[in-house]
């Protein structure tokens, strides 16, 4: 499975590197990282067919992943549509709502828990 993770925190990638370190050495998911939601953007128009799933941060300057949210559910229709889980330190109803509004698939908090976040990618398989 390939995954885009979306977040301006420089600490995700080598955090997502050694929580998946068994699964990515094994071949089950491969993580590409954005730093911005129009860095994902630019990803997802040059090699949308390689991105199964998004994980996107909320609350990041710039686009907000709930903008990058939009975009993704406007221009991306044709199947199959990137499944896309929002994540978010803040875990208010407004958030949730405003993302299940917009297509979000999923939404999570952090900080993540990677045993539940791997359950999910792994019943998506």
């Amino acid at each position: 499975m390939n995954i885009l993770v979306v977040d301006d925190e420089t600490d995700v990638r080598p955090l997502f590197e050694q929580r998946f370190r068994r699964e990515i050495r094994n071949g089950e998911f491969r993580f590409t990282f954005a730093e911005s939601g129009e860095q994902a953007l630019e990803y997802l128009k040059d090699l949308l067919s390689e991105a199964v799933l998004i994980l996107s941060d909320i609350n990041m300057p710039g686009m907000s992943g709930l903008e990058l949210l939009r975009q993704i559910k406007s221009d991306y229709q044709s199947p199959p549509p990137p499944v896309v889980m929002m994540i978010t330190a803040y875990g208010d109803a407004q958030s949730y709502n405003q993302a299940m509004e917009l297509g979000a698939d999923d939404f999570l908090t952090k900080p993540l828990d990677f045993n539940e976040l791997k359950n999910k990618l792994k019943t998506l398989q």
